[in-house]
């Protein structure tokens, strides 16, 4: 491997080495849950506004009504703008549950009716959001794509069917007894409806750490889950109008922060090394002081190995370098520059202070011993440690 070392320092650039390395050991243990931030804020922001905060007045009033609406629209028109399934599969259905649901409650009237939608809504919403974790992400716009459209209607026929019982003759009185059953039962939540929210709430969870990239959490799949508990939370408190809106909106909004951060992962990371992108790399650098230093990094020979092991096995070896200038002391940060080349930067550092972490990594790199996986390869992840230790040096 070699690099390249271009420095640029002030006349008087600070000579004392920050203490990182514990910094950085806390940044590593917290970066996997940082996901997770923004929607346990927002659910905790909207458990204080309803128990804590003070009655809005007359004139913002409509507020609680129409927030829900602004922000699940929002949440779809952006979900659909950025071709993600998921998320405009889950903003869709909490915003048909809360428009039929509020218009139920205002213009229907009758109890059987709001008890028979609220029971739907509370069953068929983390249906839908299992569903779409389960099924393959295809975006929305993807071809020959009913299966949702005609789910949809499915269950707004269903709902409306089971909500008229006893108003005509096509639907009869047997959902009234039906809807007594201890499965259906509601409010709160029906036991059914308690069900489908924890398997959506696992198949959530089980998602974002199988698809973590970098040991860090996909975002959309955390806002998923989040999104989850905070419509859970809408059902529970459902008999409480503000409540309900204010749960609706918090599960609207984790969806929309969700989908920013995710979009934000995709332009400003590599998702094949973890490691910050050039973009990344260009927009710290524009706001860099007059001291700093700056080494790029390439591995020696990629090309001609890629071409004689494969690409499978060459993004093996970026990963493996990347994994490893991660790991730079110094205040360093690395970054994937393009093909087999990286940048390592240190804010506020000397070439000659920089050099010293930049020659350590070198050598970590250079004595790790990697063997390409060949068909005889030992299946035993005990077998296979003790061949990576004995061709370890030492």
């Amino acid at each position: 491997m070699a690099e390249v070392l271009l420095g640029f320092a002030d006349r008087d650039p600070p000579r004392t080495p920050r203490a990182g390395g514990n910094k950085r050991l806390n940044r590593g243990a917290l970066r996997t849950l940082r996901p997770a931030y923004a929607p346990a804020a927002i659910l905790i922001a909207a458990v204080l506004a309803v128990g804590l905060g003070p009655a809005l007045p007359p004139s913002l009033s409509g507020l609680t009504v129409f927030g829900p609406y602004a922000v699940l629209v929002i949440g779809v028109a952006i979900s659909a703008w950025f071709n993600r399934g998921r998320a405009f599969v889950a903003l869709a259905s909490l915003l048909v549950a809360y428009a039929g649901y509020s218009l139920t409650s205002d213009y229907v009237g009758g109890t059987f009716a709001v008890r028979a939608v609220f029971t739907c809504l509370s069953v068929f919403v983390p249906l839908n959001i299992l569903l779409a974790l389960v099924l393959h992400e295809r975006g929305v716009d993807h071809h020959h794509n009913y299966r949702w459209l005609m789910l949809a209607t499915a269950e707004l026929l269903l709902t409306v069917w089971i909500a008229s019982a006893g108003r005509s003759s096509l639907s009869g009185t047997s959902w009234e007894g039906l809807l007594d059953h201890w499965l259906l039962n509601s409010p709160p939540t029906p036991v059914a409806g308690r069900l489908m929210f924890g398997a959506a709430f696992a198949a959530a969870a089980a998602r974002a750490w199988v698809e973590a990239d970098a040991m860090e959490l996909r975002s959309l799949n955390v806002g998923l889950a989040g999104s989850v508990v905070a419509f859970f939370i809408a059902c529970e408190w459902a008999a409480a109008p503000g409540a309900f809106g204010a749960f609706m909106t918090a599960a609207g909004v984790i969806l929309l922060v969700s989908l920013l951060q995710e979009s934000h992962r995709m332009a400003f990371h590599d998702p094949l090394t973890g490691l910050p992108a050039r973009r990344a790399l260009e927009e710290r650098l524009s706001g860099l002081g007059p001291a700093y230093a700056i080494a790029m990094v390439d591995v020696d020979h990629f090309k001609r190995f890629n071409d004689e092991h494969g690409h499978d096995i060459g993004d093996q070896v970026l990963k493996l370098v990347a994994a490893r200038l991660a790991e730079v002391g110094g205040g360093g940060t690395a970054y994937r520059y393009g093909g087999e080349e990286f940048a390592v930067l240190f804010p506020n550092r000397r070439i000659d202070e920089a050099h010293v972490h930049l020659e350590t990594m070198r050598e970590a790199i250079e004595n790790y011993r990697m063997a390409v996986r060949g068909s005889d390869r030992p299946k035993d992840p005990q077998a296979v440690s003790e061949l990576r230790s004995r061709r370890q040096p030492g």
